[in-house]
């Protein structure tokens, strides 16, 4: 791609969600909401693949039945309020209708099969874009209006999302759809506090950020794409292998890793707000979730492919792709618990 087209396309990205970030009023969410979408369509279709293009149609059909339901649910609020203000949300259907909306852009279940699937066509980078950056703008819509949320509605969305996140991502050989029912499972832990403590929803989401983050950018240096290619990352790069591992197991929520702190407060705060059963459910859902990370720790650590030329050739050549944020990502996916306090401070 041109670099001054990708240029243009970044930089409409970044515009997008920061005039979401700035807006209060929701039709100037909504154009940064489009201005997003449109910005990734080319990006997503870069390489003229017919999965590719599959994948960017699926999305942009799913973004758009999305921003047309914000479309009209805020302007029925307007029509009844006489507002289009995000804090003044009093009609019950048109808050109830913008919250499927933005569960459909952002893939929450039930609003969930689009994601695998577009996911599985994109190309690792454009993948990370969509799996992170693309979560950005809705979240901060949701938090914004969450007071006006039926709170029964969003502990259900983020019981559903969680499960099936972990019982999806089970029978999978594709690593970009684990990663995408990995995502929709974090997405439930970020919805299911945030009526409680929408600072919790923000920590959970800048350590999954961190996490898939380094998560896509090792599968991108070692060229994997699928669960049995994963044996031979070992004999290209040990160490790499152990740090993907643990990375995998941070996304799972084993202490003492990174991914275990948002998961360690959800619980804690669930139990606090007197949901036992609910937050019994979550740490369940979790344990679903780490068996297929365990699934593909144990491909990588203990399985190792036949050593013959072949395979042992391709890994002698040096790689030209940079290092250091997969570095700094792996770092703080890796060994951020230790200051937990301080997280907590800097969201407060």
């Amino acid at each position: 791609m041109n670099p001054y087209v990708l240029a243009t396309l970044l930089s409409s990205l970044g515009l997008g969600t920061t005039l979401t970030f700035a807006s209060s009023h929701w039709l100037l969410a909504w154009m940064g909401l489009e201005i997003n979408t449109l910005a990734i369509v080319p990006l997503m279709a870069q390489h003229h693949h017919p999965r590719a293009v599959e994948a960017t149609t699926k999305y942009f059909l799913t973004q758009a039945t999305a921003a047309a339901v914000i479309l009209f649910a805020s302007t029925t609020n307007a029509w009844i309020t006489g507002e289009w203000n995000m804090t003044n949300m009093s009609d019950p259907t048109a808050t109830t209708m913008i919250l499927a909306a933005l569960a459909l852009k952002i893939g929450l279940a039930p609003m969930h099969f689009w994601m695998p699937e577009v996911l599985q066509g994109l190309d690792l980078l454009t993948g990370l874009i969509l799996s992170t950056w693309q979560k950005l703008a809705p979240l901060t819509l949701i938090i914004q209006t969450a007071q006006a949320f039926d709170p029964f509605l969003l502990t259900t969305l983020g019981l559903m999302s969680t499960l099936i996140g972990g019982w999806g991502g089970l029978n999978q050989t594709q690593l970009r759809k684990i990663l995408a029912y990995s995502s929709i499972a974090h997405m439930g832990w970020m919805i299911i506090v945030l009526q409680y403590a929408p600072q919790l929803t923000l920590l959970a989401l800048l350590v999954y950020v961190l996490m898939t983050s380094a998560a896509f950018l090792t599968l991108k240096l070692v060229f994997t794409t699928k669960v049995n290619t994963l044996a031979t990352i070992w004999s290209k790069s040990p160490i790499l292998t152990t740090t993907a591992a643990l990375i995998l197991l941070s996304l799972g929520g084993l202490p003492p890793l990174t991914g275990f702190m948002p998961k360690w407060f959800i619980l804690q705060e669930l139990a606090k707000q007197g949901l036992p059963l609910a937050a019994t459910v979550m740490a369940l859902a979790a344990l679903i979730s780490l068996y297929f990370y365990l699934r593909l720790c144990y491909t990588m650590t203990l399985t190792i492919s036949p050593n013959i030329t072949t395979s042992v050739t391709p890994w002698r050549t040096q790689t030209t792709q940079a290092s250091l944020p997969l570095a700094l990502f792996t770092v703080m996916a890796l060994g951020l618990l230790p200051i937990t306090p301080a997280m907590i401070m800097l969201i407060s």
